[in-house]
């Protein structure tokens, strides 16, 4: 019988890599991205003033909140990446099952952004941030899943 790939996948909100484990039982990066917006400022994402609306009794002009915080939604596209760029690695036949690793608020978008079939493969979820550990030392923060 032909043994599992495990593929964990570790990500935040602007930084994601796949990692396999070797014959060895060692992690190793297989590949990684990182968002262009990682280390944007939310005025360098859009406009950095509000626009505006002029009311029509009186010549007074006011600001318009924007509907969503720019920086959430680099965020939120970020992950829609990652969660496509998993059922790319699949179609490539990459991996079997899959480990998600990311910190909370992440590892929720991921799950809900993840196609049914991908969601079915995930084996385990470990909330952490473990995107900045060096792949030698994801041996003590990673448990092999069941």
């Amino acid at each position: 019988m032909k043994k599992a790939k495990i593929c964990y996948v570790i990500a935040d909100g602007g930084r994601a890599r796949f990692v396999e484990r070797d014959e060895k039982g060692a992690f190793r990066t297989v590949s990684s991205f990182v968002s262009a917006e990682l280390q944007a400022k939310s005025s360098d994402l859009g406009r950095d003033r509000p626009a505006r609306v002029m009311e029509s009794a009186t010549p007074q002009r006011s600001a318009i909140e924007p509907r969503r915080d720019l920086k959430e939604a680099a965020k939120e596209d970020f992950v829609k990446l990652v969660a496509d760029e998993i059922d790319a690695e699949h179609g490539r036949r990459r991996f079997d099952r899959l480990v998600l690793v990311a910190p909370p608020g992440v590892l929720t978008r991921l799950k809900q952004k993840l196609s049914k079939a991908m969601a079915e493969r995930v084996v385990y979820n470990l909330q952490k941030d473990l995107t900045k550990v060096p792949d030698h030392d994801l041996t003590q923060h990673l448990a092999p899943p069941r």
